[in-house]
């Protein structure tokens, strides 16, 4: 049976290392221009050459986003950006302007062409129609209940991949084309440079009243009717496999190093303990407990059940669940493994305690022994956010381990 693709998002190099080290089979990426992410951070020219070079010393793969919906003057330079893809290997590039998919193929013949979810591919006629003109795999829209997906995979030739979302944030417009952030602040969402305003409050005014707000709201804390739950597959991740698609993406390019993470342990985990045992597969509550220690809007399981607009809405308010906080990142190790240089991002103390995520999946308590600045003097405490420091520890720790400690109610 083949294995379903885990991929990862990596909006920096340091996430396209913890996707690595974590157990992605593929990350998806951007240059610093064409994608839909700008604000991401994203990769320059050396760092996507690294990242293709280890990706594939690891038998792994990357997929770069070319997806942008461009006008004419936002194709100069791309012809160069896509050859310079080409010529570093990159094993697809994900695109949702069926123009580009053209060009790019006059630049780069064989070069594979993944179509982004963008294009809202929601039926077979759609998905062979792609197929036919050279794109190799399908990212299909989000809207598309389970029974949907299947009905398209028994339509569709094997060898015309499908990918589907299986976990992240999910986005109120039609397969994300969204003009709200365009209209209200004049930065286009589909030129990448979404604004996410469909998490902000609103209130309705009347046109000849416009300094009197009128109560429609859920209750005391508000109306959020644009803002959009997490999406979560990870408790009916067989029912997901079994559509029959071949690749499961994880959102998130502007998500931290430990959504990274953990995230990425989570459902490689549970894809591993799918095809170990199907028949008797059910998701491990360790896992599951690792999708409520990163930062979450609360979760539902979106269009796959036909119940996202019931479901899918969070009305309420547009806060994140935060009960654990980051604190620090290891990156390197010696001494055994119970001294490494770490990279704080929140501040800790010598004596406190913390679970740490370790690149295996497993997860342990740790106490913190001593702690040295980059100067060698022993301190008391890490404060500087993104100070990398010595410390000692009570137990080994490994490159890329994840430090983080639950909030204090």
């Amino acid at each position: 049976m083949k294995k379903c693709e885990l991929l990862m998002p990596a909006g920096t190099y340091d996430k396209f290392d913890i996707a690595m080290s974590y157990g992605a089979d593929s990350v998806y990426l951007a240059g610093k221009r064409f994608g839909l992410r700008v604000m991401a951070g994203n990769l320059d020219n050396d760092e996507l050459k690294a990242a293709v070079l280890k990706a594939h010393s690891l038998n792994k793969k990357v997929y770069v986003t070319v997806n942008l919906f461009a006008r004419d003057s936002d194709i100069e330079g791309m012809g160069e950006y896509i050859q310079f893809l080409s010529d570093i290997n990159v094993d697809a590039i994900i695109v949702a302007d069926p123009g580009i998919i053209k060009f790019a193929q006059s630049i780069a013949p064989s070069m594979r062409i993944h179509l982004s979810t963008q294009a809202n591919t929601l039926n077979t006629y759609s998905a062979n129609f792609w197929h036919d003109i050279g794109v190799k795999r399908i990212v299909l829209a989000r809207e598309l209940t389970l029974e949907q997906i299947k009905k398209i995979r028994e339509q569709t030739p094997n060898s015309l991949e499908l990918e589907v979302f299986a976990h992240g944030s999910m986005c109120m417009a039609y397969s994300g084309r969204c003009a709200i952030s365009s209209y209200l602040t004049g930065r286009e969402a589909n030129q990448g440079f979404c604004t996410q305003p469909c998490r902000w409050e609103y209130k309705l005014t009347e046109a000849k009243r416009d300094d009197e707000h009128f109560p429609v709201q859920e209750d005391e804390g508000g109306l959020y009717f644009f803002n959009s739950k997490d999406l979560n597959m990870l408790p009916h991740l067989n029912e997901l496999i079994e559509t029959g698609v071949d690749s499961l993406k994880i959102e998130g390019r502007m998500k931290s190093e430990h959504y990274v993470a953990a995230v990425c342990s989570a459902y490689r985990t549970e894809i591993d303990r799918y095809y170990d045992n199907p028949s008797e597969y059910a998701p491990s509550e360790r896992s599951l407990g690792q999708l409520q220690r990163v930062t979450y809007r609360p979760y539902t399981t979106g269009f796959f059940y036909g119940e996202a607009v019931r479901d899918g809405q969070n009305v309420k308010k547009a806060d994140y669940v935060s009960q654990w906080s980051y604190i620090g990142k290891v990156l390197e190790v010696y001494d055994d493994g119970d001294k490494a240089l770490v990279k704080e991002f929140n501040p800790f103390t010598v004596g406190q305690s913390f679970e740490v995520l370790h690149p295996d999946g497993s997860y342990n308590d740790i106490t913190v022994i001593g702690i040295k600045d980059e100067s060698g003097a022993d301190i008391e405490t890490a404060k500087v956010p993104k100070q990398v420091v010595e410390v000692s520890f009570d137990k080994c720790v490994y490159r890329h381990s994840i430090i983080r400690k639950r909030v204090e109610e």
